[in-house]
Formats: C-alpha cells, structure tokens, sequence
C-alpha cells in the first residue's frame, strides 16, 4: 500500500512539473498543443496504450473518488436537453402516469454503459471500431459494418436535438436581455461555443458548469419539497398512478423521445468509452498481454468504472425525477406544455408556483449554466465520435494525433453551425429536442445489439464478468427493446 501511495504522489509531481513547464513554454506551442494539452488528461495520446503509463488501480474509497469523473461529464451533458426539456414535456403532457417511463429509463440502461466501460478498459479500443466488428452486412470500399453508417445516418437527424438545446440557451438570453433578439443570441452562442472549443478552455468551463449544475439540482429538489406545501401536492396515489405502467396513445411520441433521452442515451452510452480512455483507465492498466499482473490492474480499474457509473446514475435519476414530478404535478394540472419561444418561460412557472416570483431569476441562470454546459459536453463527444467514425472509413487517420486534433477542431465549427441553422429554421425547440430523442432511441437499440455482440457473442472474453452481470445486461436489453415494442403497438 505505501509503494501505491508512492506511485499516486510521484505522479502527481510529475504531472505538476509537467504543467508549469507548459505554462513557461505556452508561447512556444501551437495551436493543436494547446488544444491537446487542455483536453486530455495528460500530454500523451490518450489513445495510445504503453507500459509507459500503467498505474495500479486504487484500493481505497478516497483514493478512486480522485479517478471519477467520466459519468459526470455524461450526466452533465444529458440534464440539459432530456431532464430539463423533453422529461418535463412529457410530465406536462401526461401527467402522472408515465413516471414509470422515466424510472426504467434510468435504471436499466446502466448495464450497457458498464459494458462499454468494460470494453474499453479491457481492450483500448475506441467505439466505432468496435461497432466497425458487429456481424451483418457491409457497405463501400472499406466494407465498413452497418453499424458504423446507421450511426452516421442517424447523426443527421441529431442537429434538431442540439438546435434545440442552443435555441434554449438564446431565449433564457433574451429574456434577460431582450434588446437582442432569440436569433441574434443563437448566433453569439454558437460562436462563444466554437471558441471556447478551438481555444481549449472547455476543461474549465465543463468543471465550472458542474458545480453550477450540482447548485440547480438542489435547487430543483428544493422546488420539489416545497411544492408540496402548494396547490400542487404531489400525492401518494399520484405515485402509484406513474407505477401502474401504462402509456396513455397521445404520449407515445413523448415517452419514446423521454426514454431516449433521459438518463444515457444510445449516443451517451456509446460516448462512456471515449470518456473512459480519455479519462486513462485503459493506459492504466496497460497493454493486454494476458497475464496475471495486466489481469489485476483491468479489475482493478473496472471496478473504479463500476464507481463512476453508479454514482453518476444516483445523480442522473435523482434529478430525471424531480424535473418529471415537477411538470407532471404544477404544469399538467395547468394544462400547459412547453413549446416554441414560450418553453423556458413555461418551464419557469415550476419554480415561480412552488417557491415564488423571485425564484424565475435563479431559475433562468442554472438553465442557462445547464444547457450551455450540455453544449459544451455534446460538441466534445461529437468531435471525438465523428473523427473517430471518419478514422473507421479511413477519411482520416485518426492514429494520427496531429490529424486528429485537426479534425476535431473543423468539426468544433461545423456542428455548432449545423444547430443555429436548424433552429433558426425550425424554431420549435421542444419539439427538436423530441425529433433528436427518437433518433436516439433507435441509436440505444443498435447499442442493445452491439452490447449483446460484445458479451456473448465476440470471440474476444477476456476477464469476462460474473453471472449477475450477465442477467442485468440480457434484463436491460429485453426491458429496452420491449419499451419501445411497447410504443410501437400503442402508437399503431
């Protein structure tokens, strides 16, 4: 234990040496060092996996908590667009009686995310080439799997989602400052975003947009418990009414949308394994050369994984909760659905019936630190999925760190770009975001195939987990697909 504790202090100085040599030499790097500098963990390529950064895993509760932090850049970039938008539609729009939606949908795509995690750590492998070795048809010159084009055709349809949530942040804006209009403050945001992305200040800013977010969560759980002391009491049979497991026709579209976004989606459960390598777990343990010693430090980081999974999905459902029991309880009973211009405004009265008139303007700035930290999450994760996607189709080479970073930075533009144009055009954020929750459900059932692949179907088993795991993965996967069988018979 002390050579451990030794390890982790020598690292440490290391790393410290290491930045202020970076901080005295910044004038002398370019462009693409900085940004590599300030978005991954260390100097080196996060990608790459040498015996050069192995480090065993950490035993104690204090130790691991040092080594978090892949779950919470997920839940960050989730809160915005499904717990705080599509989660209260849904509340709004049916009331009580599809909490159960929201509950399954947390709790049971878990399974997938850990397998992911697995994945990674236990092969080093990014995810589209994972999804590049799923069994079926394949297509073009690089006889590229099938899996690996529905992704990238279903990312077309992804731009209405973040438009949405872009168009969200621009009207909390203007209506703080309403001298500029909704699509003046979509444009500026679009380009403080893809500035603050090229310049690599999003590490900061992700750190300064989760204690913002952390302070709006317990806010909202505030609202929640003082709701109860309003005309909106949430109620015993209320619950049990969301319990009861029905899905009334005229939400189906809703509740598809609720569950592909809420808690991680098909496209957050697939980013875990970028996070995750980036994070180092995979150069933590090592090359995989299949003895004892690589064997141990693997388990030993899955288990921190398993840690950062957890806690974050506590986190994440904890909140799914509270914003769903809030829209189903004050704006369902108002007969009133957020939608257009008016969605933020509409949303507010949560805060403004159950707390008072004072609490719209804390409202209006923990959604605007919410949703511009979801911006934030999702243009770095898309940058990451697409380069790599575009490395798979060998557009690119994505071994090359130089090209790479490259690429991340031109795509660091475009998307955002892709977002104003779709909602200036569009205009209808709610209803964006709802688009996007769909496509992202079909995204979670190619995941739900790909997860199944990997674990019982891959010849590939190394470390393979216990037999508990194996039926909460098959339990996650039937409870998934027969959801949405589910919505499919109730919307026909």
């Amino acid at each position: 234990m002390q050579a451990l504790n030794a390890n982790y202090k020598c690292r440490k100085r290391i790393n410290r040496k290491n930045d202020r040599y970076l901080i005295i030499n910044v004038r002398d790097m370019t462009l693409i060092d900085i940004f590599n500098h300030m978005n991954s963990s260390s100097r080196t390529d996060p990608y790459i996996v040498d015996e050069k950064s192995i480090l065993p895993a950490p035993l104690k509760f204090r130790q691991r908590l040092k080594f978090l932090g892949p779950g919470f850049i997920l839940s960050a970039s989730v809160v915005g667009s499904g717990e705080l938008i599509a989660t209260t539609a849904l509340g709004a729009k049916a009331g009580f009686v599809t909490l159960w939606v929201i509950l399954v949908s947390c709790l049971v795509k878990i399974v997938l995310q850990l397998e992911f995690g697995r994945q990674s750590i236990i092969r080093g492998v990014s995810a589209m080439n994972m999804m590049n070795e799923l069994p079926g048809p394949r297509f073009g010159k690089r006889k590229t799997s099938w899996g690996v084009w529905a992704w990238l055709v279903l990312w077309v349809v992804k731009p209405l989602q973040l438009g949405g949530i872009i168009g969200g942040v621009a009207i909390i804006l203007n209506m703080a400052i309403p001298s500029l209009s909704v699509a003046s403050w979509t444009v500026l945001t679009a380009l403080v975003v893809i500035s603050v992305m090229l310049f690599g200040y999003y590490g900061l800013v992700e750190k300064i947009s989760l204690v913002f977010m952390g302070l709006f969560t317990l806010f909202t759980l505030l609202a929640l418990i003082m709701v109860q002391k309003t005309g909106f009491a949430i109620t015993m049979p209320d619950i049990a009414e969301g319990l009861s497991f029905k899905l009334p026709k005229g939400t189906v579209g809703f509740a598809i949308a609720a569950f592909g976004l809420t808690g991680v989606g098909g496209d957050e459960i697939l980013s875990y394994n970028y996070w995750c390598i980036e994070k180092g777990y995979a150069r933590f343990a090592g090359p995989r050369e299949g003895d004892e010693g690589w064997a141990k430090r693997a388990r030993g980081w899955i288990r921190v994984m398993y840690m950062d999974a957890f806690l974050s999905m506590i986190v994440y459902t904890t909140v799914t909760a509270a914003f769903f029991l809030l829209g189903a309880s004050i704006l369902y009973q108002r007969g009133e659905v957020p939608e257009g211009y008016q969605m933020i405004e509409t949303i507010s009265r949560i805060y403004t019936d159950s707390v008072g008139p004072t609490a719209k303007n804390i409202f209006l700035i923990g959604s605007f630190v919410v949703l511009f930290s979801t911006l934030f999450a999702a243009l770095a994760i898309r940058t990451r999925v697409f380069s790599d996607l575009f490395g798979v189709l060998k557009w690119i080479d994505f071994n090359n760190l130089r090209i790479r970073l490259r690429t991340i930075r031109i795509l660091a533009i475009v998307f955002p770009v892709l977002w104003t144009i779709a909602f200036l055009v569009i205009k209808l954020p709610v209803l964006m975001v709802t688009i996007g929750g769909i496509a992202t459900f079909i995204m979670l059932i190619i995941v739900v195939i790909a997860g199944v692949y990997f674990r019982f179907g891959s010849k590939d088993q190394a470390l393979p987990p216990g037999k508990f795991y194996n039926i909460a993965l098959i339990i996650c996967c039937l409870a998934i697909i027969m959801v949405g069988v589910y919505g499919v018979v109730k919307l026909f």
